[in-house]
């Protein structure tokens, strides 16, 4: 059977202990504040991003990784008989993904795979679970990736955000959309649609919020073989607690993940995630 190494980047956003379970190297994005600089899940960790947030006019940034880390992790798989996949954050949100293609290029080499996956944090994640998979059920590399491409596109998602002055700050979201919405009383339910953030739904309050989160889940029906991941940020215990009663309910398989501080900048303290692979997307 081929040798085979998953490679993708901490806006993958699963528990690190499934990651340790599936052997997946995970390679962290740089969070910036000023001229300070820290490696995501390693140097910083969320809460750690948060309490500096607030004490300091400095809005973090995040950089891609650069293509000489690529190179140098590719090539240290390869040296050990592997053929590398490597997964990467939406090019559509970051310059990662063409950093890798980079490294493969200045590697010269066909050992090394790399798919786009038009999306982050955990349909990232759903992605690497989904390779996983298939690598250990024997399928070849290439096999894989074809498989990764055609099912990126079924991945749905709906995130419910408390505030959106972050989203804002980072240029997520135009300001006009934070304001109006604030005056308002609205929530917004956003999703990661063809590689970008953009606006699903309209509702007030939380209760409302799982009600469309679920309807989503109910329309789109998440497949049977992959879970339902949730992501979230803070503890928003209405949301979070009615989606996972319904998917408890309905016997759907669910694994609820962190969010690193690469997708905590943009989601503020109080955020929740569903994402999940849809048979009728």
């Amino acid at each position: 059977m081929e040798k085979i190494k998953i490679i993708t980047d901490s806006t993958v956003d699963l528990p690190k202990e499934l990651l340790r379970e599936l052997d997946i190297e995970v390679m962290p994005v740089l969070i910036n504040f000023g001229e300070e600089s820290y490696l995501d899940g390693i140097e910083i960790t969320p809460n750690e991003l948060f309490d500096k947030m607030e004490k300091t006019d400095v809005f973090p940034t995040t950089a891609q990784i650069i293509p000489s880390r690529f190179e140098e992790i590719y090539k240290k798989y390869i040296d050990e008989g592997y053929k590398v996949l490597s997964i990467i954050m939406s090019s559509g949100m970051s310059g990662t993904y063409e950093s890798a293609c980079l490294a493969k290029q200045m590697l010269e080499t066909d050992d090394v795979y790399i798919v786009d996956s038009q999306t982050i944090t955990a349909g990232l994640g759903l992605l690497v679970l989904k390779a996983a998979k298939l690598r250990d059920s024997g399928m070849n590399i290439e096999e894989i990736v074809e498989e990764l491409e055609k099912v990126k596109g079924s991945i749905d998602s709906s995130i419910s955000f408390e505030s959106l002055d972050n989203l804002v700050r980072g240029g997520r979201l135009p300001k006009a959309v934070s304001v109006v919405t604030g005056l308002l009383g609205i929530r917004l339910i956003l999703e990661v649609r063809d590689g970008v953030m953009s606006l699903k739904g309209k509702v007030r309050g939380n209760k409302k919020a799982v009600k469309k989160i679920i309807s989503d889940m109910e329309e789109l029906k998440p497949v049977k073989d992959m879970p339902v991941v949730i992501v979230g940020v803070g503890d928003n215990r209405e949301i979070k607690d009615g989606i996972i009663e319904y998917l408890e309910k309905n016997n759907i398989e669910y694994i609820e993940g962190p969010v690193g501080c690469s997708v905590s900048i943009h989601s503020g303290r109080q955020a929740i995630g569903v994402f999940f692979m849809s048979e009728n997307q």
